[in-house]
């Protein structure tokens, strides 16, 4: 799989070709019609070009918001589709990288009438022209948001994952069946500036993940655009919108800690810049070793950890220059202690402790999001979703995860 899917590959806008709708109509979807090209100057005979749209079918209602125009040609060089509503107004899209297929660029409406022509042109300049005319459904009473967690404009780290999600209006999670995840893939579209190879992987029903092959290259401009408005998945619950996002990839910095030496290196756009002194988790709590990234930061922030280990063991503390790895709660943050430990002792309840103004310089000198963080040597290891966990998986074992992984 590569970061550049292009199932749908140019826009197409063409004039509304209202003479087409009156002169062909039905008999068009059944044996195309000669539109009098080069090859037969005065129209007459039958032109060895056909045309048909296979679906929506002429004369069909009820029809989906996020509905493709599929049709098939014969001694066609070139076909072209317009979508317009029944006022003229046309509606932007893209043929199918297969070129069977035509999606627009955005959902229709609900209960709108559409004209869909499909002009199939043969080497000979004889076209042929065929139209179906179709009804959207009413808007459905259940639909699920399809989430992205950073919007547009947003700077992230070489190793983000691009991250979406399928929610209720509650913001609870809302599992797509495993049966449609497929389709829902299919309308899932990355284009990187520069290419890099790249895949999708479904975390669970609630919850795909993209990530390249290998860390995005610094400076890379990524698109991704879902097309998934008004798509049915199951038991009468359709997805509610479509979803459009560009980020930037800022400069690398990559954190490697080792647990036998108690230190971590960092190093920004491949220059070793700074070794911290630090001190991990202690034995009966140990840092989780793998590789992470950075999910969100801090100034300050407050850990109460009562609930989890108990009124014993629990704590409830300020800390500053935080940096989350986990969901867990394992974070990268500056000393409450005296300094002593860093370097010498882990003593933390799984998190990265660093001396105050080693925490500050990286806090500054990180990414908000995606920055990769691989720690060594400790006892207990990575939990696949603890996290944005993905480069703890080969290339092979992420690309296993997509719904439509063929391998």
């Amino acid at each position: 799989m590569t970061s550049v899917r292009l199932r749908r590959s140019r826009p197409v806008r063409q004039p509304v070709r209202t003479v087409a709708v009156v002169a062909c109509g039905t008999l068009l979807a059944l044996a195309g019609c000669s539109g009098g090209g080069a090859g037969d100057p005065g129209g007459a005979g039958e032109s060895s070009v056909k045309a048909v749209i296979l679906e929506p079918a002429d004369a069909t209602t009820d029809v989906i918001t996020a509905t493709e125009i599929g049709f098939s040609t014969e001694n066609a060089d070139d076909s072209t589709v317009e979508l317009a509503e029944l006022d003229g107004s046309t509606v932007d899209g893209e043929l199918g990288g297969d070129g069977s297929s035509w999606l627009p660029a955005g959902q229709l409406e609900y209960e709108t009438t559409y004209v869909a022509t499909l002009t199939a042109v043969g080497a000979d300049g004889q076209n042929a022209i065929t139209t179906s005319t179709f009804t959207t459904m009413p808007e459905p009473e259940q639909t699920i948001r399809v989430f992205s967690f950073v919007g547009s404009e947003a700077v992230v780290g070489v190793g983000m994952p691009l991250r979406i999600e399928f929610k209720d209006d509650d913001d609870s999670s809302h599992p797509v069946p495993e049966e449609h995840r497929a389709e829902v893939e299919r309308r899932m579209n990355v284009r990187s500036d520069p290419p890099q190879a790249g895949s999708w992987r479904w975390v669970n029903g609630a919850e795909v993940h993209y990530r390249p092959e290998k860390y995005w290259e610094p400076g890379t401009q990524i698109h991704y655009q879902l097309a998934t408005g008004g798509l049915p998945v199951g038991d009468g619950w359709y997805l509610r919108n479509d979803l459009s996002v560009d980020l930037s990839v800022g400069n690398e910095v990559r954190m490697e800690v080792d647990n036998d030496s108690q230190q971590m290196q960092v190093t920004i756009d491949g220059t070793v810049e700074r070794t911290i002194p630090v001190s991990l988790g202690r034995r009966d709590f140990p840092s989780s070793s793998g590789t992470f990234v950075i999910m969100e930061k801090y100034p300050e922030y407050e850990f109460d950890t009562r609930e989890e280990f108990g009124p014993e063991e629990g704590y409830v503390v300020d800390v500053e220059y935080a940096m989350r790895l986990t969901h867990g709660g394992e974070f990268i943050h500056a000393t409450v202690r005296s300094g002593a430990e860093l370097g010498t002792e882990n003593v933390t309840h799984g998190c990265i402790n660093m001396a105050r103004d080693n925490a500050e310089w990286l806090f500054e000198h990180t990414n908000r999001w995606g920055d990769p963080v691989t720690i060594e040597g400790t006892s207990r290891q990575v939990e696949l979703g603890n996290g944005w966990t993905d480069w703890n998986l080969s290339w092979e074992e992420y690309q296993r995860g997509s719904a439509l992984f063929d391998g």
